[in-house]
């Protein structure tokens, strides 16, 4: 798996289960739990909301990329609480981290190589291009384990029409790359070998735009509130 690279100094965080790459302008998250399904735990949140944190004064990167290693994307978030203030604190976490890709100065590329459920896939939806797999197998399961999809109800009537998105939520079912694309959840589905190389020439194509142009937050703010029907 290769990353683009820009021209300078690139720099590297080294964080359980998540790898953080950074060039002058590409911030690169690569998921690195392949053994639990590339689940997201509490450290590998922690470690992806800072470095988005550091980010929102002063932006540094122009990018970010969201990949994974192993066969699948994201197939969830680890569910380690076990009362009350616990469960409050993770959902908190995970809501603040698509908070920050949503809002983030940062152009979003999500390079979904492999299956992504649940949390994952809500993370693929809210990047600004999610390009995924043609082999992949996407799936929102929560209803199916007995959890309520709030989180993920919150905002995907933001990329899809409901009586589209509703049925994938209610019954669960896998749904293919395709069938997102149809319906708006996805920018792009790619031949898996070309998968990569995709990515690459979007994230060189972005990085060639004129970087004094119109911040891209001010956009992505008036793009989803056309969407959600609030102007």
């Amino acid at each position: 798996m290769s990353n683009t690279q820009s021209s300078g100094q690139s720099s590297e965080a080294s964080t359980p289960h998540v790898e953080i790459h950074r060039t002058p302008e590409v911030l690169t998250f690569t998921l690195n739990n392949p053994d639990h399904g590339n689940e997201v735990t509490g450290s590998m949140f922690d470690a992806m909301l800072a470095e988005l944190h550091s980010e929102s004064p002063q932006p540094r990167a122009r990018v970010l990329r969201i990949r994974a290693r192993g066969k699948v994307f994201c197939t969830g978030r680890e569910r380690a609480a076990r009362d009350l203030d616990s469960v409050r604190a993770e959902v908190s976490r995970l809501v603040e981290l698509k908070r920050l890709v949503r809002t983030s100065s940062l152009i979003s590329v999500a390079e979904v190589q492999g299956d992504a459920f649940a949390f994952g896939m809500g993370l693929a939806i809210v990047t600004d291009f999610p390009l995924v797999a043609d082999t992949a197998s996407l799936r929102f399961p929560e209803m199916s384990h007995g959890l309520a999809p709030a989180a993920i109800m919150s905002y995907l009537g933001e990329y899809a029409l409901p009586r589209f998105a509703f049925p994938l939520v209610l019954f669960g079912e896998p749904f293919t790359p395709q069938q997102a694309q149809e319906i708006g959840l996805i920018s792009m589905v790619c031949p898996a070998p070309k998968l990569t190389g995709v990515a690459n020439k979007l994230i060189a194509r972005i990085l060639q735009l004129d970087p004094g142009a119109a911040p891209v937050e001010a956009l992505t703010a008036g793009t989803m509130a056309a969407l959600a029907g609030k102007k």
